[in-house]
C-alpha cells in the first residue's frame, strides 16, 4: 500500500519549518507564521487549504481535480487552494506545504530551509 498524507504527517512536517505554529481555531488545526495562516484543515480533516498563488490555481484544479480545487468563495480573495490530502504523495504535500508556508516568511527564513541554488526563484 502507497504511503498516504495523514493529518500526522503534515503536522510532523510543518512542525520542522521554522516559525510554524500549530492551532486549533474554531475546531480546525491551522498551521501559522505569525498571524498567516499557510496551511488549514477542513472540520472533518479530510480537506486541506493551503497558500498558492492566485494566478495559478485555476491551472492546477483544472489539470489535476481529482486531487485539487478551489476554496470557498469567500477565501476566493485569498492566496489560497485546496485538496484531497488522500489523494497527494507525501512528496508533492511535502513540496506544497514548503511554498505555502515560504510564502509566509522572510527570504532569509526560507533560505535557512532550502538553499537559494535550489530554488533560485526564492
Amino acid at each position: 500500500m502507497p504511503p498516504v498524507v495523514t493529518v500526522e504527517f503534515v503536522k510532523a512536517f510543518c512542525a520542522g519549518l521554522p516559525r510554524t505554529e500549530v492551532k486549533i481555531i474554531r475546531d480546525r488545526l491551522k498551521f501559522r507564521v505569525g498571524p498567516i495562516v499557510y496551511a488549514a484543515y477542513s472540520r472533518d480533516e479530510t480537506q486541506l487549504g493551503f497558500g498558492f498563488p492566485k494566478e495559478e490555481r485555476a491551472a492546477l484544479v483544472e489539470a489535476e481535480p481529482h486531487k485539487f480545487f478551489l476554496p470557498g468563495p469567500s477565501d476566493m480573495r485569498f492566496r489560497w487552494v485546496c485538496c484531497w490530502p488522500a489523494a497527494i504523495e507525501p512528496d508533492e504535500m511535502e513540496e506544497l506545504l514548503l511554498d505555502a508556508w515560504a510564502m509566509c516568511v522572510p527570504k532569509k527564513v526560507r533560505r535557512t530551509v532550502v538553499p537559494r541554488s535550489s530554488r533560485p526563484d526564492w
